[in-house]
């Protein structure tokens, strides 16, 4: 999609898109980012009544649903993107941990202390965009069993932690 389709599409020029956003990416990240906030918006929702667990597979449902595979494109190629050239995308990456503070302040009401549970937010997220890239490059089915699995290992907080050696 071009600048022009999308200035099309909102009505709106394609200069007066490049004077606020300045590229295409820098478009991309905007739409990305407004989208991304109304999605929090419902799944905070979500987190206020529900646990860490049902976060997490409202997180998973909202994304997979097939209707979103080209927006998590999207995403991905945005994130590419801004590995490359982060000072362009910094509203970008500051919104990525959106869900992450909310899943660890989950995980601290849940009894976790705030150290470990902002480990746990941080791998569950990290897990789960891993498995939506891994969809994206090698569609199959969406691997609800790997879901259950991150499930699962955040469940057994019982058991003691180690930490990685030097």
């Amino acid at each position: 999609m071009s600048l022009r389709e999308i200035a099309a599409r909102t009505g709106t020029s394609h200069a007066l898109l490049r004077y606020h956003f300045g590229s295409l990416p820098g478009v991309l990240a905007a739409i990305l980012g407004a989208q991304r906030a109304r999605d929090n918006e419902a799944l905070l929702e979500v987190a206020d009544q529900g646990t860490f667990d049902d976060l997490v597979l409202a997180i998973w449902r909202a994304y997979t649903r097939p209707e979103q595979r080209s927006r998590v494109r999207a995403f991905f190629h945005v994130v590419g993107l801004a590995a490359y050239r982060p000072e362009e995308f910094c509203d970008f990456i500051a919104s990525l941990d959106d869900l992450t503070g909310t899943l660890a302040a989950l995980a601290v009401r849940e009894g976790l202390g705030a150290e470990e549970a902002s480990t746990l937010a941080t791998v569950t997220v990290a897990a789960m965009r891993g498995l939506l890239l891994r969809e994206i490059l090698t569609p199959t089915t969406y691997p609800d069993d790997a879901v259950a699995l991150i499930l699962r290992m955040s469940r057994d907080r019982s058991a003691p932690r180690t930490h990685p050696g030097p």
